[in-house]
């Protein structure tokens, strides 16, 4: 099975995909689960709204849509990021956008392990997590 990153803007391309791939790879086996078939794809604003009306019923920007398909233990889904929206949230808090792609990134795969983002509890064990996978990520 297979990590794959496909860019809908050709402005951007990340740094070093064989480094996300290796850790998005370690978070999921630190979940107990199995890598299967996982597609990113980098796309603007316009294109994740569109997805996010036509599939969930919200006409509103987000930076990342995830689709589950799972099954079992083995972690399937495809990935929309926003870069667009990405860049401005970095900005908004004062991050590196780097910084704030790989939590992002990160987040669709703790989606696709079973963390939920709802509630308030929820949301404080998904940050938790994404703090832990964070401090993972190695850049060679």
């Amino acid at each position: 099975m297979a990590i794959t990153f496909q860019y809908a803007n050709p402005h951007f391309k990340l740094k070093s995909a064989a480094n996300y791939k290796r850790w998005i790879k370690t978070v999921i086996h630190q979940h107990q689960k199995k890598v299967g078939a996982i597609h990113y794809r980098f796309a603007s604003d316009e294109e994740v709204l569109s997805l996010n009306i036509q599939f969930l019923n919200h006409a509103t920007y987000t930076d990342i849509i995830t689709f589950d398909t799972c099954e079992g233990n083995t972690i399937n889904g495809d990935i929309i990021i926003s870069t667009e929206r990405v860049k401005e949230n970095a900005n908004q808090l004062k991050l590196p956008f780097e910084e704030e792609l790989r939590r992002v990134i990160i987040h669709g795969i703790l989606h696709l392990c079973g963390y939920k983002d709802k509630s308030k509890p929820d949301r404080q064990r998904m940050r938790s997590a994404e703090e832990v996978a964070l401090t993972q990520f190695i850049e060679f």
